[in-house]
């Protein structure tokens, strides 16, 4: 599926008339691996949303109690729409009335290193184990550092996104609180976003 067909949902819930959100320019080079970004996202329910870097997009989940370095707790994750590269960079306020309007902060970022294997322990490509339902992965970021994994359940409806392998990851155990969390991008907090918008 090419760039145009995979944000064609994206594009089409949003006004970038009014949104500075980035309508997608296309691939950019010059990434150490597939990126990923975690942004704290106050619309008309706090929460977490995580995306990974897939092909040309970003793949994205809503995380509603954002990720835990805790291997005891399993996150909903529900799909979204897939997001253009450029969304990593994303920090600011969507405009009341607009799809997802609220503050948004990029809580963390990095790349990450695909780890799924088949029964064989053969390396499965990234996009065919998410298809599959069960995608296993190492994070390289500022916060989240550590093995992870996706997997599907209740059809195409949720996933669940769980701290994986040994060893705690960096930063403790549980989820910060989305309120007082600040901005790998700009140390900023929501509520700092959302004054300087103001």
């Amino acid at each position: 599926m090419g760039e145009a067909d995979a944000l064609g949902t994206y594009r089409g819930r949003r006004d970038f008339d009014r949104t500075a959100e980035p309508s997608g320019r296309g691939p950019e080079g010059g990434a150490a691996g597939p990126r990923f970004v975690v942004q704290i996202h106050d619309a008309s329910t706090l929460h977490f949303d995580f995306r990974l870097q897939v092909g040309d997009v970003l793949r994205s989940w809503s995380v509603p109690k954002g990720p835990s370095a805790d291997p005891g707790d399993k996150r909903l994750a529900v799909p979204t729409e897939d997001h253009p590269l450029e969304y990593e960079e994303f920090e600011g306020v969507i405009p009341a009335g607009e799809y997802g309007g609220g503050t948004v902060i990029v809580w963390d970022r990095g790349t990450y290193e695909p780890l799924s294997h088949d029964r064989k322990g053969r390396p499965v490509d990234f996009a065919e184990s998410l298809a599959k339902g069960h995608a296993r992965f190492r994070l390289r970021g500022a916060k989240l550092r550590g093995e992870w994994a996706l997997t599907r359940f209740r059809g195409e409806e949720a996933w669940l996104l769980v701290r994986a392998g040994g060893g705690p990851a960096r930063g403790g155990a549980g989820t910060p609180d989305p309120r007082r969390a600040r901005s790998v991008r700009s140390g900023r907090t929501l509520a700092g976003v959302a004054a300087e918008a103001s």
